[in-house]
């Protein structure tokens, strides 16, 4: 039996450790990839701190590119020695698999809106001008769902995020942005969308989609129930923050979207889980391997911006990348780490 070095979680915001872990050979339809980079999530912070069900040692990680070292039968586009993916520096591609993902199942499977690929050039979308908002724009989920939006002819995108990130977002198709910290957000929100359905995009509700990047139970659920009413659907990235952890005091989450805010009636919430993209038959087999390579050689999506954790050890760098998700130092980019020394 092969073992490999994984970063593990051992308690409750203990210190990571490094463990030895049975290399799994690879099934028909799979591939073995030798991981040289990957890019910290929430998830992992959520993971680490409690308030997940987590059975420790729990391994950490999930987007990753490295380079194919073994394949299993049936497998014909890939061969070992490949590079996952290729053509774009591997700093900035770890940062899209996980979110792109993410965003074309949030998008086809919570909101119910069917993303054709490839796009017909002729496509006019669905309620193309109805106000479609993207709470936490900045987010790397919510960075792509802008520019996801943007390409499948989506016109009055709504965003919420700092004010230092709001000429960016506009790049990225946002034609209303506002500052999340405003104490007034919903109620600003609200009037811009009314004034643009004055304007022609007309619909009921007002804003009909709502994607929440942030899942935090008070600051984005809480107004997001103001801005949501009967006939708005809301997806909300799992899982709820009901409690940031403190030095002394654990977080708290929830998994029960519904339960975490007042919600109008007829609004339709559901929380997201990213890996359930596996139950669409067409992006099983299409996501990962066509959909997403595309969007980035097409230049559908820009990588987002990343940061570079340093350290002289692959304990050291997932330590320090831990400790700034820890201190909320992370805004409008990823932090990524080398996970497999030259």
């Amino acid at each position: 039996m092969l073992y490999h070095s994984a970063v593990v979680t051992v308690a409750p915001r203990a210190p990571l450790q490094i463990r030895q872990v049975p290399t799994v050979a690879p099934s028909e339809g799979e591939v073995r990839i030798r991981v040289e980079w990957t890019a910290s999530t929430p998830l992992d912070l959520h993971q680490a701190d409690g308030g997940l069900l987590v059975k420790h040692p729990q391994v950490l990680g999930d987007g990753l590119v490295g380079t194919v070292v073994e394949i299993g039968e049936g497998v014909q586009r890939i061969k070992a020695g490949d590079k996952v993916p290729t053509n774009f520096a591997p700093e900035a591609a770890v940062t899209v698999p996980n979110n792109v993902v993410t965003v074309f199942h949030t998008i086809n499977t919570e909101l119910g809106i069917q993303l054709l690929w490839p796009k017909p050039s002729d496509y006019e979308p669905p309620h193309a001008d109805a106000p479609f908002l993207v709470w936490g724009g900045s987010s790397s989920v919510g960075s792509y769902a802008l520019q996801i939006l943007k390409y499948y002819g989506y016109r009055n995108l709504f965003t919420t995020a700092s004010k230092r990130h709001h000429e960016r977002l506009k790049s990225f198709g946002a034609r209303y942005t506002f500052d999340y910290n405003d104490s007034s957000v919903a109620e600003a929100i609200r009037v811009a969308a009314a004034e643009s359905c004055q304007r022609g995009a007309s619909h009921s509700p007002l804003i009909p989609f709502i994607i929440d990047c942030i899942g935090s139970q008070s600051h984005s659920l809480s107004p997001l129930s103001d801005i949501a009413h009967t006939g708005s659907k809301v997806a909300v990235m799992l899982p709820v923050i009901v409690r940031d952890a403190t030095k002394d005091i654990p977080p708290e989450y929830s998994m029960d979207v519904q339960a975490a805010a007042h919600w109008r009636d007829g609004v339709e919430v559901t929380g997201v889980r990213t890996h359930f993209y596996l139950e669409n038959e067409f992006f099983a087999v299409h996501l990962q391997p066509d959909i997403l390579p595309a969007v980035l050689s097409q230049g559908i999506v820009k990588p987002n911006d990343y940061r570079i954790v340093q350290g002289p050890t692959l304990l050291a760098r997932a330590q320090a990348a831990l400790e700034a998700l820890r201190r909320k130092e992370v805004s409008g980019e990823r932090l990524v780490w080398r996970i497999a020394d030259e």
